[in-house]
Protein backbone atom coordinates (compact mmCIF):
# COMPACT_ATOMS: atom_id res chain seq x y z
CA UNK A 1 0.00 0.00 0.00
CA UNK A 2 0.90 3.49 -0.71
CA UNK A 3 1.79 6.18 2.44
CA UNK A 4 -0.37 8.63 -0.19
CA UNK A 5 -3.04 10.36 1.95
CA UNK A 6 -6.52 8.75 1.50
CA UNK A 7 -7.85 11.35 -1.20
CA UNK A 8 -4.92 10.24 -3.34
CA UNK A 9 -5.52 6.40 -2.97
CA UNK A 10 -6.70 4.66 -6.20
CA UNK A 11 -9.65 2.96 -5.04
CA UNK A 12 -10.78 5.96 -3.33
CA UNK A 13 -10.35 8.24 -6.19
CA UNK A 14 -11.97 6.16 -8.25
CA UNK A 15 -14.93 5.67 -5.99
CA UNK A 16 -15.58 9.21 -5.85
CA UNK A 17 -14.82 9.67 -10.10
CA UNK A 18 -17.69 7.05 -10.54
CA UNK A 19 -20.01 8.80 -8.37
CA UNK A 20 -19.17 12.01 -9.64
CA UNK A 21 -20.01 11.22 -13.49
CA UNK A 22 -23.00 9.12 -12.16
CA UNK A 23 -24.53 12.33 -10.63
CA UNK A 24 -23.84 14.23 -13.69
CA UNK A 25 -25.51 11.64 -15.67
CA UNK A 26 -28.24 11.80 -13.53
CA UNK A 27 -29.05 15.24 -14.16
CA UNK A 28 -28.26 15.24 -17.73
CA UNK A 29 -30.64 12.30 -17.97
CA UNK A 30 -33.75 14.00 -16.16
CA UNK A 31 -33.00 17.00 -19.08
CA UNK A 32 -34.82 14.31 -21.32
CA UNK A 33 -37.75 13.53 -18.94
CA UNK A 34 -35.56 10.02 -17.90
CA UNK A 35 -33.83 8.85 -15.11
CA UNK A 36 -29.83 7.36 -15.36
CA UNK A 37 -31.05 3.69 -15.00
CA UNK A 38 -33.17 4.51 -18.40
CA UNK A 39 -30.33 6.04 -20.22
CA UNK A 40 -28.25 3.05 -19.20
CA UNK A 41 -30.68 0.78 -20.53
CA UNK A 42 -30.95 2.47 -23.73
CA UNK A 43 -26.97 2.04 -24.08
CA UNK A 44 -27.33 -1.59 -23.04
CA UNK A 45 -29.71 -2.36 -25.65
CA UNK A 46 -28.08 -0.38 -28.39
CA UNK A 47 -24.90 -2.76 -27.48
CA UNK A 48 -26.72 -5.55 -27.50
CA UNK A 49 -30.22 -6.00 -28.67
CA UNK A 50 -32.62 -8.81 -28.27
CA UNK A 51 -31.62 -9.28 -24.38
CA UNK A 52 -34.50 -10.36 -21.91
CA UNK A 53 -35.83 -8.62 -19.41
CA UNK A 54 -33.74 -11.15 -16.94
CA UNK A 55 -30.47 -10.51 -18.68
CA UNK A 56 -30.99 -6.92 -18.77
CA UNK A 57 -31.21 -7.21 -14.82
CA UNK A 58 -27.84 -9.41 -14.20
CA UNK A 59 -25.94 -7.20 -16.33
CA UNK A 60 -27.57 -3.86 -14.36
CA UNK A 61 -27.10 -5.72 -11.21
CA UNK A 62 -30.64 -4.80 -9.88
CA UNK A 63 -33.56 -6.94 -9.77
CA UNK A 64 -35.52 -8.13 -12.18
CA UNK A 65 -39.11 -6.15 -11.02
CA UNK A 66 -36.85 -2.88 -11.14
CA UNK A 67 -35.95 -3.31 -14.74
CA UNK A 68 -39.60 -4.42 -15.64
CA UNK A 69 -40.49 -1.58 -13.96
CA UNK A 70 -38.10 0.74 -15.98
CA UNK A 71 -38.87 -0.93 -19.24
CA UNK A 72 -42.83 -0.14 -18.70
CA UNK A 73 -41.54 3.45 -18.86
CA UNK A 74 -40.16 3.30 -21.75
CA UNK A 75 -42.25 0.88 -23.58
CA UNK A 76 -44.77 3.66 -22.98
CA UNK A 77 -42.48 6.12 -24.26
CA UNK A 78 -41.52 4.62 -27.54
CA UNK A 79 -38.78 4.12 -27.15
CA UNK A 80 -38.61 0.50 -26.59
CA UNK A 81 -40.51 -2.59 -28.03
CA UNK A 82 -41.12 -6.36 -26.11
CA UNK A 83 -41.05 -8.85 -28.62
CA UNK A 84 -41.73 -12.22 -28.36
CA UNK A 85 -38.32 -15.04 -28.12
CA UNK A 86 -39.38 -17.25 -31.28
CA UNK A 87 -37.55 -20.14 -29.52
CA UNK A 88 -39.28 -19.57 -26.06
CA UNK A 89 -42.73 -17.94 -25.38
CA UNK A 90 -42.83 -17.17 -21.85
CA UNK A 91 -39.32 -14.64 -22.95
CA UNK A 92 -39.92 -11.46 -23.98
CA UNK A 93 -36.65 -9.54 -26.36
CA UNK A 94 -35.99 -6.29 -25.82
CA UNK A 95 -35.50 -3.69 -28.84
CA UNK A 96 -34.95 -0.37 -29.09
CA UNK A 97 -37.29 1.39 -30.95
CA UNK A 98 -36.92 4.32 -33.67
CA UNK A 99 -37.63 7.25 -31.91
CA UNK A 100 -34.50 6.18 -29.18
CA UNK A 101 -32.46 7.23 -31.65
CA UNK A 102 -32.04 10.51 -31.11
CA UNK A 103 -31.83 9.97 -27.45
CA UNK A 104 -28.94 7.97 -27.95
CA UNK A 105 -27.61 10.35 -30.20
CA UNK A 106 -27.80 13.05 -27.63
CA UNK A 107 -25.77 10.69 -25.57
CA UNK A 108 -23.26 9.91 -27.65
CA UNK A 109 -22.53 13.43 -28.02
CA UNK A 110 -22.59 14.23 -24.03
CA UNK A 111 -20.07 11.09 -23.80
CA UNK A 112 -17.85 13.07 -26.51
CA UNK A 113 -18.06 16.36 -24.60
CA UNK A 114 -17.40 14.65 -21.26
CA UNK A 115 -14.15 12.80 -22.30
CA UNK A 116 -12.80 16.03 -24.10
CA UNK A 117 -13.76 17.80 -20.72
CA UNK A 118 -12.05 15.13 -18.69
CA UNK A 119 -8.56 14.37 -21.04
CA UNK A 120 -8.04 18.24 -21.71
CA UNK A 121 -4.75 18.68 -20.18
CA UNK A 122 -3.73 15.57 -20.00
CA UNK A 123 -1.10 13.22 -22.46
CA UNK A 124 -3.05 11.25 -24.86
CA UNK A 125 -0.60 8.59 -23.35
CA UNK A 126 -1.96 8.59 -19.77
CA UNK A 127 -5.40 8.82 -20.89
CA UNK A 128 -4.79 5.65 -22.88
CA UNK A 129 -2.20 4.20 -19.63
CA UNK A 130 -5.49 4.56 -17.45
CA UNK A 131 -7.94 2.75 -19.43
CA UNK A 132 -5.40 -0.10 -20.00
CA UNK A 133 -5.17 -0.35 -16.33
CA UNK A 134 -9.15 0.20 -15.29
CA UNK A 135 -9.45 -2.70 -18.12
CA UNK A 136 -6.91 -5.08 -16.19
CA UNK A 137 -8.73 -4.25 -13.15
CA UNK A 138 -12.41 -5.21 -15.02
CA UNK A 139 -10.90 -7.93 -16.33
CA UNK A 140 -10.11 -9.46 -13.12
CA UNK A 141 -12.56 -8.78 -10.74
CA UNK A 142 -15.16 -10.02 -13.73
CA UNK A 143 -13.14 -13.23 -13.71
CA UNK A 144 -13.45 -13.46 -9.90
CA UNK A 145 -16.76 -12.67 -9.91
CA UNK A 146 -17.54 -15.36 -12.79
CA UNK A 147 -15.69 -18.23 -10.70
CA UNK A 148 -17.97 -16.66 -7.18
CA UNK A 149 -20.60 -19.29 -6.02
CA UNK A 150 -23.54 -16.80 -5.72
CA UNK A 151 -25.06 -18.87 -3.11
CA UNK A 152 -21.77 -18.46 -0.49
CA UNK A 153 -22.54 -15.47 1.79
CA UNK A 154 -19.86 -13.03 1.86
CA UNK A 155 -16.96 -13.75 4.42
CA UNK A 156 -18.03 -17.45 4.33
Amino acid sequence: MSSQPFDYDLFYVLHDVARLLRTRFDRYARSFGMTRAQGVILLKLHLQPGLSQNELAEILEVEPITVARLIDRLEASGLVKRCADPNDRRIRRLHLQPAAEPILAHIKRYREEIHDELAAGLDPAAWASAGEVLHHMKNKLSAENANHDPHVAVGE
